[in-house]
């Protein structure tokens, strides 16, 4: 639990902003026997997620009103920090994995640009016809490893399936190539093939042990499986490749509060702060 000079400190945030927050019942933090506020790590985090928002130029009194609406119209059992919140212009985006709407109005937001690849005609490439299909046709120089890893990477926004198949290409051409291991790995882990991703993210790290993206990937799957402790090693791993790794501080300092260590969790919630504040 942390105190309310903690949580300024952690998120920067002035004593007038973090009062406008209790204020608005963004957040509702316990008392302890002598009285003072105590905010637990999701408090933390939902604050976090507010300004972000503010940051984007949403005004604080728009955000604060739709945080306040999606937790009153929340089923029992449902927190509102199960709710992805997001900024479109002027207005905040709520997700919680269902659907999309405006907090304000609860109007529903349709994602169009969503719609799946078998609705727009896609086609998916065969992992036999990835090389052929790679190149122009009057070009029959075969294509290297390197060739087919760029087609991936051009794939993967408009056909994922494909970006695997020449991602899988260009591993069988030249097995020990990490950036392949590493792409290929998080487009399986987007279709919740976590397993497989882990997999080559390991492969990824054993080729390249100082790619600090591998490292990070390893532990976000992990988790993903329920395995904490070695996920927490995992995120200790990639900040040993890059400190800076903002994203490696924040997941960290989650799973050490989970764990029962706020001081420590608290250290690495400060460093990410620090990296991620505008300059």
């Amino acid at each position: 639990m942390y105190s309310a000079r903690a949580v300024a400190t952690v998120l920067g945030l002035s004593v007038a902003r973090l009062r406008s927050y209790l204020r608005a019942g963004v957040v509702t933090p316990t008392r302890n026997e002598n009285g003072e506020m105590r905010f637990s790590f999701e408090d933390l985090v939902l604050l976090r997620k507010a300004e972000g928002l503010v940051e984007q130029r949403i005004p604080a009194r728009r955000v604060r009103d739709a945080i306040k609406k999606i937790r009153s119209g929340l089923p029992a059992g449902t927190s509102v920090h199960q709710v992805a919140l997001s900024g479109e212009g002027q207005r905040v985006i709520a997700d919680d994995g269902h659907r999309r709407w405006h907090p304000e109005s609860g109007q529903t937001v349709f994602d169009f640009q969503a719609a799946s690849l078998d609705q727009v005609g896609a086609t998916v490439t065969s992992l036999e016809n990835a090389r052929a299909s790679a190149a122009p046709a009057a070009e029959q120089e075969p294509l290297t490893a390197h060739d087919l890893y760029k087609r991936g990477c051009l794939l993967e926004a408009t056909s994922p399936d494909e970006a695997c198949d020449a991602y899988r290409a260009a591993l069988e051409l030249e097995p020990e190539f990490a950036d392949a291991h590493v792409n290929l790995g998080r487009l399986l882990h987007e279709v919740g093939d976590v397993y497989a991703a882990l997999v080559h993210y390991r492969a990824a790290l054993s080729l390249r042990p100082g790619d600090t993206t591998a490292a990070f990937n390893v532990g976000v799957a992990l988790e993903d499986l329920g395995a904490t402790v070695d996920a927490t090693t995992a995120y200790r791993r990639a900040l040993e490749c890059d400190p800076r790794n903002p994203d490696a501080h924040y997941n960290l300092a989650r799973l050490l509060e989970q764990d029962g260590k706020p001081d420590l969790a608290i250290r690495h919630l400060l460093l990410y702060r620090q990296l991620t504040k505008k300059r």
